[in-house]
């Protein structure tokens, strides 16, 4: 599917500059984190334990602190900088929004049921590991989207000054 996404691509894989370097770089600890959040919500699944519950909590938590300052160099300075040149409300960056607020909804779905452990049965155990699951499963198909598409859209949309401004404002973070 050749279109006009594939000139803003351009041709092969872009040399990423600072900024977006870092944004991609911040996806390999994160996945491994959420890798082990599936690993824990797939055992809660077999052996739903409070015990593992509680584990996927605090793992949970840990992750959010290193998911939400990445989110807010995506979102309040990545994404605002695309949208002069893509729009807002569609299109990429639509997309991107909304699985960012796909995958926090889930874990919010989480944390909220997580509060009160000791009156949760074990299947409701199970469900909200799912919702865990969920954030997997959304998050890892996000980041492959945003390296492939639109970490080089960007690259190539923005101007030098801008990428400075981006690295210097994510920084700040």
């Amino acid at each position: 599917m050749e279109g006009c996404m594939s000139s803003m691509l351009g041709n092969g894989a872009a040399e990423l500059s600072k900024g977006l370097k870092q944004l991609k770089e911040e996806h390999p600890p994160l996945l491994a984190m959420l890798e082990e959040l599936l690993q824990l919500s797939l055992k809660i699944e077999e052996t739903p334990d409070k015990g593992f519950f509680e584990q996927l909590t605090e793992k949970v938590q840990n992750f959010i602190r290193v998911l939400d300052p990445h989110s807010e160099r995506e979102e309040g300075v990545l994404f605002r900088m695309m949208e002069q040149y893509l729009g807002k409300g569609t299109g990429p960056i639509a997309v991107m929004e909304y699985e960012h607020d796909q995958a926090k909804g889930y874990i919010k779905a989480y944390m909220d049921a997580a509060e009160k452990p000791e009156s949760m049965s074990e299947q409701e155990m199970v469900f909200h590991a799912g919702m865990i699951k969920n954030a997997y499963y959304t998050l890892t198909q996000h980041f492959a989207k945003e390296e492939n598409v639109l970490f080089p859209m960007a690259e190539n949309l923005l101007s030098e000054d801008e990428k400075e401004e981006l690295y210097n404002k994510i920084k700040e973070i």
